[in-house]
């Protein structure tokens, strides 16, 4: 393979290659943005849904399947949502030859297709709360450049969907959506931001909007997720209403959280360099790889020791891969290193008959192990690892922001901005053009570098209702 792009400078060229050397995806299906999830792609998608999976059960959610395709007649009951989605859906008006009397939408998410069920689901406010969660696919037609993984017609996806008694406890499931994700982020190594999103820019039919980005270099972010609080926008043309305790009919307060693919776009994006992707090892399909090395004819075969440590690791509940491929052991590293793999064991003849092994993880930390412990020493190896990676992870994220105090500053930005906003429309189109990208919102946390002083709006200079805000370029 040629050498990879310059990631600094031509970030999408890099990402594209990265995410087809590595085998993650095969972009070559006959419809532009549905891609062929690989062998390797689909394990790391395994591993991804293994993560969202815990964390949001943990929560008490329970998951569903509902069907893909949705009658008109549902869809078009929330009028700001299909004004949303309409330019977006895919229709299916045929069935064979015959014309059907409802059109059907394959769905581009699944509020539609719920919410007439969950009406029959909830009687009472004993059905309450209602958390469930799917991970489907959802299609979108989306008309701007397709990438893997990141911008797709086919969409690889997680959501949850809950009903609840009022707006305080739709409000404590968004925070309790925040915590999982945040549970999911810890995992997957990527420090984040929870930004409430401008009216302008809040999903169709919510009360509000709260999305999850994540820098990926210069004055770029990338949206992985959203939640979104519906107090009874929902409910309402669906009639999903419970007897309350003391016999009122009451509609139900609801949210939703969804996640993509995009999480491992995101990972690929966050932690690659110049050799390839990344993993840590919560998503790593293949977190060990030994590799034996043959010796001169004559010497001691390691393949046994190589072998034995395998099984061992395994029986720890670690994916491990012994590679017996006929290439040379260092094109064998070049393989692993581009696709991520976190840890590297190579056991020579020397090395299996003292019983140890050179290890060298993703970032290039090389270490001999054992033979006292040896299986013990490579779990703490990889800890090792995605505690350097978290550390590098974390220092790059400190370093994406920087303070504008003026319009002026806001031009021509390498870093993601923090800034003073009124809340006022008007000025954020006007941040939104000096930065030729978006205002993404407030931080529903805290800011994530202290900041001395406040100020003014950016904009008017309104000091009336003036809050922090970010300003950006998505991806």
């Amino acid at each position: 393979m040629a050498e990879l792009p310059d990631k600094a400078t031509r970030l999408i060229e890099w990402y594209l290659d990265v995410v087809e050397a590595a085998q993650l995806t095969d972009k070559r299906y006959g419809v532009k943005g549905m891609n062929v999830w690989t062998p390797y792609g689909f394990q790391a998608r395994r591993q991804l849904d293994a993560v969202m999976i815990r964390e949001i059960e943990a929560t008490g959610s329970v998951p569903v399947e509902f069907p893909t395709l949705i009658p008109q007649t549902e869809f078009q009951k929330e009028k700001d949502h299909i004004k949303g989605f309409d330019a977006q859906v895919y229709w299916v008006t045929r069935g064979g030859a015959t014309p059907l009397d409802i059109p059907l939408v394959l769905r581009p998410t699944s509020e539609t297709a719920m919410y007439p069920v969950f009406a029959l689901w909830v009687r009472s406010h004993r059905d309450l709360p209602l958390n469930v969660y799917q991970i489907v696919n959802t299609f979108r037609y989306e008309t701007k450049t397709t990438r893997p993984f990141i911008r797709v017609r086919e969409i690889h996806f997680f959501e949850e969907h809950t009903c609840q008694v009022d707006e305080a406890a739709a409000t404590a499931r968004v925070a309790s959506n925040l915590a999982a994700f945040a549970g999911m982020a810890r995992a997957f190594v990527l420090p984040f931001l929870a930004i409430r999103r401008p009216e302008w820019d809040k999903f169709p039919g919510a009360f509000y909007s709260v999305a999850l980005d994540i820098p990926i270099g210069g004055a770029r972010t990338l949206q992985i997720g959203s939640i979104h609080h519906y107090r009874e926008n929902f409910s309402g043309p669906y009639g999903i209403r419970y007897e309350a305790a003391d016999g009122a009919q009451r509609l139900v307060h609801q949210t939703t959280f969804g996640l993509s693919e995009r999480l491992l776009g995101a990972v690929v994006a966050v932690h690659g360099d110049q050799k390839g992707a990344v993993f840590p090892p919560a998503l790593a399909p293949c977190q060990v790889v030994v590799i034996p090395i043959p010796g001169k004819p004559g010497a001691p075969d390691p393949t046994p020791a190589a072998r034995a440590l395998a099984a061992e690791l395994t029986a720890r509940g670690l994916r491990v891969e012994v590679d017996l491929s006929e290439e040379r052991p260092g094109a064998k590293y070049y393989r692993h290193e581009l696709r991520g793999v976190p840890l590297r064991l190579e056991i020579g003849a020397r090395e299996a008959a003292a019983g140890t092994a050179t290890a060298v993880d993703r970032l290039g930390q090389k270490r001999l192990l054992g033979p006292q412990g040896l299986a013990e020493a490579v779990v703490r190896a990889l800890s090792d690892f995605e505690q350097a990676l978290r550390e590098a992870a974390e220092a790059r994220f400190a370093a994406a922001f920087s303070v504008a105090r003026s319009l002026s500053e806001l031009k021509g930005s390498s870093r993601v901005r923090v800034l003073r906003w009124c809340g006022a429309e008007a000025c954020g189109r006007e941040v939104e053009t000096a930065i030729d990208g978006s205002l993404l919102g407030t931080p529903e946390g805290p800011l994530p570098f202290p900041v001395e002083g406040e100020g003014g709006c950016i904009a008017c200079g309104s000091t009336a209702g003036t809050r922090w805000a970010l300003a950006a370029q998505p991806l």
